[in-house]
């Protein structure tokens, strides 16, 4: 592999990166850079953790020009705030030692920061397609002095319907610009966006190889919904730190209270969560105030902590691709890690085509303790008999009152088949009998709760 001067980055920023220890360019980094800085348009692909931040960051620092005032030089679009902060800060360094500036440029705070620095004039922004919608709309920003355009993540942002905005944004900038866009796939829309915005591009390929791929074991547990909770503890304390996918908001918010009555400490991100109670969840995670962070498929690209052991699907993920990118949170850049998918009953033919289209073996196993399993294996637990499941897989019941306020319900005082409290029932005809005279359990008569919807896309 080359080093860093070698395809062609400075000495000054090449003692940059040594300070921070990075010393040798990943393979993405090494495949697009020469092109990058010789002016040629790249299209890259290459899967979550490979480098390819610090590939487009190093080629903005060395081509980007100093802005006028509310006329940036540089745009980095990303699809989700998280990502964009976490860019932002991968820049900052490397543009300072050049004598450029950058800013984040998203939802979710206010806009009177951003108008002011973008007055007093920023080089690079690193923005959400919705939040820099706005500011172009109201004179606060001008791309006609745009350069040098990044799209970070494509595939992320058709997914969640950003890409018209992105179509405008780039139809704002200058015709003569130079156009990075990186994308773990690059078929549809993405497809549609590099022949019209590209001008014959340098394509990069970079896939994991086969070492790379082995480090993280794909696990697939058999658990119904009374055990996920329970399960998701054990896991979070065998690996101490561990992100948990959910479907929904309200779903998150549920786990991390669940969890918390367990002894887990838990904090949620989603769409919901201001930016401030998001940024301060992603920093209770990464310094371990938090040993689990309970997220939704909306943020899922934008978390990158680095040395994250687990990942752990609580709801299976929609399709093969929400799972590729959910499980890329672990076993990131070579690391490596474990990824465990909890399966009800009447998911399994969504997860065996899942299965199917990652090339998996199509089991769903019995959950059991985590074994210290040689790194570089894709496993599965061996299946248990019911006396030895008994033992290894911890439940916990919960009261189904609301006035008991969800607390752990003794196994062995006053409870019923089923896992109901023993306790007198205070609704009205809660004496009433039905078919073998036994109470009607509490919850019985309540309708089920609408099904919530997965978390739509935000700015």
């Amino acid at each position: 592999m080359p080093s860093f001067a070698a395809i062609g980055v400075p000495a000054d920023l090449v003692a940059r990166l040594s300070g921070r220890g990075i010393t040798e360019p990943f393979p993405i980094q090494s495949a697009t850079l020469p092109d990058a800085l010789a002016g040629n348009d790249i299209c890259g692909r290459a899967p979550t953790g490979s480098g390819k931040t610090l590939a487009f960051a190093l080629a903005m620092a060395l081509r980007v020009r100093s802005a006028s005032s509310r006329r940036p030089r540089g745009l980095i679009l990303v699809p989700t705030r998280e990502l964009a902060a976490q860019v932002c800060a991968e820049l900052e360094p490397l543009l300072a030692a050049r004598k450029r500036s950058v800013m984040a440029v998203y939802g979710g705070t206010g806009y009177t920061a951003q108008r002011q620095a973008l007055r007093r004039g920023v080089d690079v922004v690193v923005a959400c397609p919705g939040r820099l919608e706005d500011l172009v709309s109201q004179g606060d920003a001008n791309l006609c002095d745009v350069e040098m355009v990044v799209l970070d993540e494509a595939d992320r942002m058709a997914d969640m319907g950003f890409l018209p905005a992105v179509r405008r944004l780039l139809d704002a900038t200058k015709p003569q610009r130079q156009t990075l866009l990186f994308s773990a796939t690059l078929d549809g829309e993405v497809d549609a966006v590099v022949r019209r915005y590209q001008t014959n591009p340098k394509r990069h390929d970079v896939v994991a190889t086969d070492a790379e791929r082995a480090d993280v074991s794909h696990l697939f547990w058999h658990a119904e919904a009374a055990h996920r909770v329970a399960l998701t503890a054990h896991l979070v304390r065998s690996h101490a730190r561990v992100i948990v996918f959910c479907r929904t908001k309200h779903g998150a918010d549920r786990l991390v209270k669940q969890l918390a009555a367990t002894g887990v400490g838990a904090v949620a991100i989603h769409g919901n969560r201001s930016q401030g109670q998001r940024e301060r969840a992603l920093g209770d995670f990464s310094t371990g105030r938090a040993q689990a962070l309970v997220a939704t498929d909306v943020v899922a690209r934008g978390i990158h902590v680095d040395q994250v052991p687990c990942v752990v699907h609580f709801d299976p993920a929609a399709d093969s691709k929400d799972y590729v990118h959910r499980s890329g949170r672990t076993g990131r850049a070579g690391a490596t890690g474990t990824v465990v998918s909890l399966v009800g009953g009447d998911q399994r033919r969504a997860i065996r085509a899942l299965q199917r289209d990652l090339g998996l073996p199509q089991l769903v196993d019995q959950p059991e303790a985590i074994s210290a399993a040689p790194a570089g294996t894709v496993h599965h637990t061996p299946r248990l008999d019911q006396t030895e499941r008994a033992n290894s897989v911890p439940v916990v019941r919960y009261a189904s009152d609301r006035s008991a306020a969800r607390r752990p319900v003794s196994p062995t005082r006053g409870r019923r088949p089923g896992g109901y409290s023993a306790a007198p029932l205070k609704s009205a005809g809660a004496g009433k009998s039905f078919g073998s005279g036994a109470p009607r359990p509490p919850d019985a008569a309540k309708k089920h709760p609408r099904p919530r919807r997965a978390e739509r896309p935000g700015r």
